[in-house]
C-alpha cells in the first residue's frame, strides 16, 4: 500500500505534488506552505484540495483494477470452483404434485 500510495503521489503534477507534501506529509500549516512555495493561502487550499481529489481518484482506479484481478472467475478457476460446489451439491428430490 505504501509503494502504491508513494507512486501515485509521485505521478501528481508538480505544483499540487508540492502543496500536497508540505500539507500532509510535513504537516505544515496552510500559511508555512504558502511562505516556503511563495504563493497566496488560498491557493495553498485549492492545490491541496484538488491534489487530495486527485490522488483519491488515482487509487480508486488502482483498487478497482486490483478488485477486477483479484476475483477474476472464468476459465480454469471458474471451472475449478464450479466443480467443488457441484461435488458437495446433494441431489434434491422434488415430490411430484398429487392428483
Amino acid at each position: 500500500m505504501r509503494d502504491l500510495l508513494e507512486r501515485k503521489i509521485d505521478a501528481l503534477p508538480e505544483s499540487f505534488r508540492a502543496v500536497f507534501v508540505l500539507r500532509s506529509v510535513e504537516e505544515l500549516t496552510v500559511e508555512e506552505t504558502a511562505a516556503c512555495l511563495g504563493i497566496p493561502a488560498e491557493t495553498v487550499r485549492s492545490r491541496h484540495f484538488r491534489a487530495r481529489s486527485l490522488l483519491r481518484e488515482a487509487l480508486a482506479r488502482e483498487v478497482d483494477f486490483a478488485q477486477r484481478e483479484v476475483f477474476r472467475f472464468d476459465g480454469e478457476r471458474c471451472d475449478r470452483i464450479a466443480a467443488r460446489v457441484l461435488a458437495r451439491l446433494e441431489p434434491i428430490e422434488t415430490p411430484l404434485p398429487s392428483r
